[in-house]
């Protein structure tokens, strides 16, 4: 169970403190896909980045099969982003100096999830998965836009997550690589049975999933 309360997130900026998220209560079961909605500015992606062990919130709690993780020590939480959070954000975000496999491999690799040889395999297996198999030792450069998304949630399934978080995983891409990337994350979501959050602006998209939530000014809307 993933479980939010009473989170709060506040920006400084030059025209003073912005609070993104205000308060804001949210509970998503396991293996559920769940897509927020809301405009620019509303807080969707603060909330992401909270969940994900990136950004700390400035109040409130995210409880992650029953244990706090801003309550965690730094060691803790970096295995939590490591082990338990795949993320697939907006812009594929491959290293360019690695090849497409290398990418896939590197957070087993540096979390030491694997042996070198079983997050080399398993990266095989996941670039096959997603249909990258002929382009493993290509650098990202050298291939599509949709397709560096799709080494990206690769990337994001190395470690066999709990939860997957995309956030706008699709906002750059053109619509049928959009309807396949979206097909790609719902397979994810029904095979492997991760928690999926996807953050979108498609309705369409949206809708696909077993459970919306609007976000209004960083907070649900009821």
């Amino acid at each position: 169970m993933l479980s939010c309360r009473d989170l709060k997130k506040t920006y400084a900026t030059a025209s003073g403190a912005f609070a993104a998220v205000r308060g804001l209560d949210l509970d998503v079961p396991p293996g559920r896909f769940t897509a927020v909605i809301g405009r620019s500015g509303s807080g969707k992606s603060s909330l992401m980045a909270m969940i994900g062990g990136l950004s700390r919130p400035d109040g409130g709690s995210i409880m992650v099969d029953g244990a706090d993780i801003w309550g965690l020590g730094e060691r803790d939480l970096a295995s939590y982003r490591n082990r338990k959070i795949g993320y697939v954000f907006q812009f594929a975000s491959l290293l360019p100096a690695l090849r497409v496999i290398d990418n896939v491999a590197l957070p087993a690799l540096l979390g030491r999830a694997l042996p070198r040889p079983e997050a080399y395999a398993r990266a095989g297996e996941l670039l096959a998965h997603v249909g990258l198999n002929d382009h493993a030792d290509a650098y990202p450069s050298e291939i599509s836009a949709g397709e560096q998304r799709r080494a990206a949630i690769a990337r994001a399934l190395i470690n066999r997550p709990n939860i997957l978080l995309a956030d706008e995983p699709t906002a750059d891409l053109d619509e049928k690589t959009e309807r396949e990337i979206m097909t790609l994350l719902i397979e994810v979501n029904r095979e492997t049975r991760a928690t999926l959050v996807l953050v979108t602006h498609n309705l369409a998209l949206a809708a696909e999933a077993q459970e919306v939530v609007h976000i209004e000014n960083g907070r649900i809307a009821t």
